[in-house]
């Protein structure tokens, strides 16, 4: 385990909690934390992840840091010959990644980036709706998600263009953009506007706003704000047999809840199903589940080392076109080079 802070430790207890994965390895750039965390957990520890990724007794490297170290580190352990499991947005530009990318492709090695919201059980089952068929033709996505910041959020190390590479776009704008990718594929044309509205972090955004177009003509609309002063996440579906809402990711964000609504005669209200998921968060324990029989059965896991490189091919884009016209998205998006 690489990087010990708050979402590290989270990543720690998934893996504690888990019958076929034993910590054998922390590591942390504060020693004191290192140790810490070390002793409490029985296992070793170093301030230094090269010594931690090159242990014969490691198997699978989850780096868990700030995004600056994301990619390195992930190269690091691959090279090493370990599997990795990576917290997104894997890195601050997509040619940052892209070596870490080939190299898990080369060595035949399983790279995972930790898109875990296609983990909550109200997108699943609205992924699983939308394979059905049950929404026919596909019209429109709508994403809003935001949180209202902290005192001293503008000191942290997210709002650092060295450090994070973006602003909210890169923090949990990419949340959105791989789940429209998961539900509608890729996406040809963007619009889009980023703005610094009341924390004092520019050039880096507190608010952006996109407007992505697929082949098909399926329009995805996001808004990712940290100037909404509550947490909030909403996500909808429309196509021409009904629509699907999600809105609530557990905890902070209220509980997680899926509408399904069936178009029966134009111009009546539809026939709605209404979903409650009011269980705790589950979505890292998944996620690590599935990546583990990833590795087993040796296939492609969803969120992709590839699949994230393009999640961040598209930001990158969404970034480019912010207060400009309409822009084509970069044929890189489509192919890994060789």
């Amino acid at each position: 385990m690489i990087g010990l802070g708050r979402f590290g430790s989270k990543r720690i207890a998934t893996i504690l909690k888990n019958s076929r994965t034993q910590l054998s390895t922390v590591s942390d750039v504060n020693p004191q934390r290192a140790r810490e965390v070390g002793e409490q957990m029985n296992c070793a520890h170093t301030a230094i992840w090269q010594e931690a990724v090159n242990r014969a007794d490691v198997d699978v490297v989850v780096v868990s840091t700030s995004t600056e170290s994301l990619a390195s580190i992930a190269l690091g352990a691959l090279q090493a010959g370990k599997h990795v499991l990576c917290e997104k947005p894997f890195g601050r530009t997509s040619d940052e990644v892209l070596p870490a990318v080939v190299t898990a492709r080369n060595m035949g090695l399983t790279l995972k980036v930790g898109y875990n919201h296609r983990y909550h059980p109200a997108l699943r089952k609205a992924h699983q709706l939308l394979q059905q068929g049950v929404l026919g033709k596909l019209h429109f996505l709508h994403c809003f998600y935001g949180h209202g910041g902290r005192t001293g959020y503008e000191q942290e190390w997210r709002t650092r263009v060295s450090s994070a590479g973006g602003g909210q776009l890169l923090d949990q704008g990419v949340h959105a953009l791989d789940l429209f990718r998961w539900f509608a594929g890729e996406f040809l044309e963007v619009k889009a506007t980023a703005v610094t509205s009341f924390w004092p972090i520019s050039p880096l955004e507190d608010n952006v706003f996109a407007l992505l177009r697929n082949e098909s003509g399926c329009v995805a609309q996001l808004h990712a704000s940290w100037t909404t002063w509550k947490n909030n996440f909403q996500f909808m579906i429309s196509g021409e047999r009904g629509h699907i809402s999600v809105t609530g990711l557990g905890g902070a964000y209220g509980i997680e809840r899926m509408v399904h609504g069936v178009c029966t005669t134009l111009g009546s209200p539809p026939k709605e199903s209404s979903f409650e998921f009011p269980q705790p968060d589950e979505s890292l324990h998944l996620e690590l589940d599935e990546y583990l029989d990833c590795i087993e059965q040796g296939r492609e896991p969803q969120s992709s080392g590839q699949d994230a490189w393009k999640t961040l091919k598209l930001a990158e884009s969404i970034y480019a076109a912010a207060d400009v016209r309409f822009q084509t998205v970069d044929d890189q998006s489509i192919a890994i080079p060789a």
